[in-house]
């Protein structure tokens, strides 16, 4: 009975993820993700328009590794320059010393930088900006069809995340799905329930990922 009802629920999570995925095909150029030159099923190339575009002038984006920052220093021309971020999640600038940038909003960065500077130049005013944005990843592992990294131009959710990792698999167990995210030294698991989710009563548990996030379907 129990195996019965278990090929029932599986049967009707592929047909979701099916129709979820002709949806997103429908709206989504297909050379719009393009595969790297790996056998993880890794996914790169021109953003992608499944979910939210990325806008890097917005005050909610969140600088991670690799992006490029422009930090100035009004009439302070040796405090203007390129930096960055290194895969640690950091920067070195002038006067400010580290500053851990990961995780966190221009704004963020620019009220850390200014408190730093202003110790040795009190009236000193400080412009961040995102030059260059390297790309928001995440990772999709387990029973899915494509399992990988996924390099997007996109804010995804998970349902659209399993979507591009090919659905789940016969053998996954759809109720006990989690995302892991790391916040500085510490792992925060969030549960991910698709039967729920797929019938409406997930609670809010269709997060759009962060750059960073590793959905694991059990």
């Amino acid at each position: 009975m129990h195996s019965t009802l278990r090929l029932l629920r599986t049967s009707l999570t592929m047909i979701f993820i099916a129709a979820a995925a002709l949806a997103l095909n429908a709206c989504v150029p297909s050379n719009n993700i393009m595969p790297e030159a790996s056998t993880s099923g890794a996914v790169s190339g021109d953003p992608t328009r499944v979910g939210q575009p990325i806008d890097k002038s917005v005050s909610g984006y969140k600088i991670g590794p690799e992006d490029v920052l422009f930090i100035s220093v009004w009439k302070e021309p040796d405090l203007e320059r390129e930096v960055k971020v290194r895969p640690d999640g950091g920067i070195s600038f002038p006067l400010a010393g580290d500053v851990d940038v990961a995780g966190k909003t221009v704004e963020q960065v620019t009220d850390i930088i200014t408190q730093r500077v202003q110790r040795y130049i009190p009236a000193a005013v400080v412009t961040v900006s995102v030059q260059e944005v390297a790309g928001y990843t995440i990772y999709v592992i387990g029973q899915v069809n494509n399992p990988g990294k996924f390099t997007l131009g996109s804010y995804v959710d998970v349902v659209q995340a399993l979507t591009l990792a090919g659905g789940l698999t016969p053998f996954a167990n759809a109720d006990a799905i989690t995302i892991r995210r790391r916040e500085g030294n510490r792992e925060i698991v969030l549960p991910f329930d698709y039967g729920a989710v797929a019938g409406g009563t997930g609670n809010g548990q269709n997060i759009v990922l962060q750059s960073g996030d590793t959905v694991v379907v059990p």
